[in-house]
């Protein structure tokens, strides 16, 4: 069976580039780092013209760059129990628990968990495992999707590709953030946008202010979220590698959650819209204080 993922002509007027460099440009929603790249280059992949390929081979208009998923034994199933929002015989909504990473080399991934908790696909291009389609980062929970057959896989991956899936976070942040607006801040040297709203703010006797907040991002880069509303001077409640030392809450975690994501169903073209609320912690920390600021106020 074809196993190509994705495939992308390189178009005219492309300035000659590297291949490890315009992989990452190109698949950085479900490679979302340079080292993802690389590697998924060395394991072929990755592959030009259906010819596998160095990292540092160059690319030029025409020719083809392929996104493969190589099939390789099945893993040993995770047995940890997840929540599904939504399943049938192509895909799935699934509730990623924070602190566990999508996949890798390792055992305890979320892409394990899916091989216990989801049904096998009765289609003829059923996949041997289901396969997650993009990625959130380790400390992030929320919703996520997985494909259960080859088809599926390729079809969602070029929407994601193409910008066409609609995912909204929620998260609170340390400051009193206001209104709406767009953060425009280039990240590892190409462009990034990232949309925010205030929902609510909340007096804090140790950092002034908190704000509830929604977020959606228009582009795909590393920790993008995270890195975006830190420059902004409102960090994430909970980010040990973004935040403020002394401000980090260690014990609770990363305030950040896939709340809604909508696509179209790769097989029919319906259009799919899933949404959840944040964990519950986001309201207990809020209600804790407010608590807290009437107390001593």
């Amino acid at each position: 069976m074809n196993n190509t993922m994705m495939n992308h002509t390189v178009p005219e007027g492309v300035v000659e580039s590297r291949l490890e460099r315009y992989a990452f440009d190109v698949f950085d929603e479900i490679l979302p780092t340079r080292k993802s790249v690389r590697k998924a280059i060395k394991r072929g992949e990755i592959r030009v013209d259906g010819k596998i390929c160095d990292p540092g081979f160059w690319i030029k208009p025409g020719q083809d760059v392929e996104l493969h998923r190589l099939q390789t034994s099945t893993p040993r199933p995770f047995r940890f129990p997840l929540r599904i929002v939504f399943e049938d015989q192509w895909l799935a909504v699934v509730e990623k628990p924070p602190g566990f990473a999508v996949n890798g080399n390792r055992y305890r991934t979320v892409e394990n968990m899916l091989l216990y908790n989801l049904n096998t696909s009765n289609q003829k291009d059923a996949l041997r495992w289901p396969k997650p389609v993009h990625r959130l980062d380790n400390s992030t929970g929320g919703l996520m999707i997985a494909a259960k057959t080859h088809l599926s896989l390729v079809r969602l991956g070029w929407q994601f590709q193409g910008r066409e899936v609609r995912k909204r976070y929620r998260a609170i942040v340390i400051g009193r953030l206001e209104g709406s607006g767009s953060i425009q801040y280039p990240l590892d040297g190409r462009n990034a946008e990232t949309i925010f709203t205030a929902v609510e703010h909340v007096p804090s006797l140790k950092n002034g202010w908190v704000t509830l907040i929604d977020l959606w991002s228009r582009t795909g880069r590393t920790h993008q979220l995270r890195r975006h509303l830190s420059n902004l001077g409102f960090p994430i409640l909970g980010d040990k590698l973004y935040g403020v030392e002394g401000e980090i809450l260690r014990s609770k975690g990363l305030f950040l959650w896939g709340v809604e994501i909508s696509f179209k169903h790769p097989i029919s073209g319906s259009e799919l819209s899933f949404r959840i609320k944040e964990a519950d912690k986001f309201d207990s920390f809020l209600r804790r204080e407010k608590r807290r600021w009437g107390k001593y106020h």
